[in-house]
């Protein structure tokens, strides 16, 4: 495996000694096809992202919104989880991560087999009326705009990070959307869009989560966004350490004690291989010479 087998063991020296939290952004899933904005893999995108305000407030991107996503769900829905999030699930059942904390929506953690993962963004998979409060599976959504939209199949080539695809404003002109079936309530991806705040639960529960680790595992993440960075600087306040494995330079990068710069889907595996093959796990260590990757 070349440079990712040099990375392994000061990896592997400071998981080993459990008690890890783990925090994963897009970089995790692109080798499940959903692509990362800002990564190696990322895409540019024509359009402005989609805000809280704008949606709420303009029927016509709504109505664009939901076009763009009903056929970008059919695309998403067919994502599988990759060898990394596999190697999460492991690890985390092997006993070393304690909890995981995602940026991402695609709920990839959880069909690996992680447990309790945190989705700090929500999830697409699920939709929440903004009426009611009630929420109701996205396949069960899909299934009405089907009926309403039969002939509606657009270009869609390629996904977006967020779950939508490219389309033009000709394309979506005739989408009929649906309301809520219990209220006639607004319906709404039961995720964190631009302009919207993580509910303070959630994030509550994540600082604490990181306040109590032992060291914190950020993945693929390029920790731009404060969203997911303020619980790299939480862990240095706290003085747990940080490592990060990512393609290319982070937000974070000052604040950590070790930086790889490799695959996540061949260094994780080989990290689970490391550490749970039985008598293979290495003596934990408490601090190593911080490295650029």
């Amino acid at each position: 495996m070349g440079r990712v087998a040099d990375v392994i063991e000061p990896v592997a020296g400071l998981v080993a000694g459990g008690e890890v939290v783990v925090l994963s952004g897009a970089g995790l899933s692109t080798e499940s096809g959903i692509p990362d904005y800002r990564g190696p893999s990322g895409v540019a995108r024509r359009h402005t992202p989609m805000t809280y305000q704008m949606f709420v407030g303009d029927a016509q991107a709504r109505r664009r919104y939901w076009a763009r996503s009903h056929l970008g769900w059919r695309l998403m829905a067919q994502a599988a989880p990759n060898d990394g999030h596999r190697a999460v699930a492991r690890l985390q059942h092997g006993g070393l991560v304690t909890g995981v904390i995602t940026q991402n929506v695609d709920g990839l953690h959880t069909a690996a087999g992680s447990r309790d993962v945190v989705e700090l963004h929500g999830r697409l998979d699920q939709v929440v009326c903004l009426g009611c409060g009630q929420r109701t599976s996205r396949q069960e959504l899909d299934g009405r705009l089907r009926l309403l939209n039969p002939d509606f199949t657009g270009r869609a080539a390629a996904i977006n990070p967020d779950g939508d695809v490219e389309l033009d404003d000709t394309e979506v002109a005739g989408f009929r959307t649906v309301d809520c079936r219990s209220c006639g309530g607004m319906l709404k991806p039961d995720v964190v869009f631009f302009g919207e705040t993580v509910p303070a639960g959630r994030v509550r529960d994540c600082f604490a989560m990181v306040a109590a680790a032992r060291l914190l595992l950020v993945l693929g993440s390029s920790l731009t966004v404060l969203s997911g960075r303020r619980f790299v600087t939480a862990a240095a306040r706290h003085g747990v350490p940080v490592v990060i494995v990512n393609q290319g330079a982070t937000r974070g990068d000052a604040h950590a004690l070790l930086r790889v710069d490799a695959p996540l889907g061949q260094v994780l595996p080989a990290l689970a291989q490391r550490l749970l093959t039985a008598g293979a796990q290495p003596t934990a260590v408490d601090a190593v010479t911080p490295a650029a990757g």
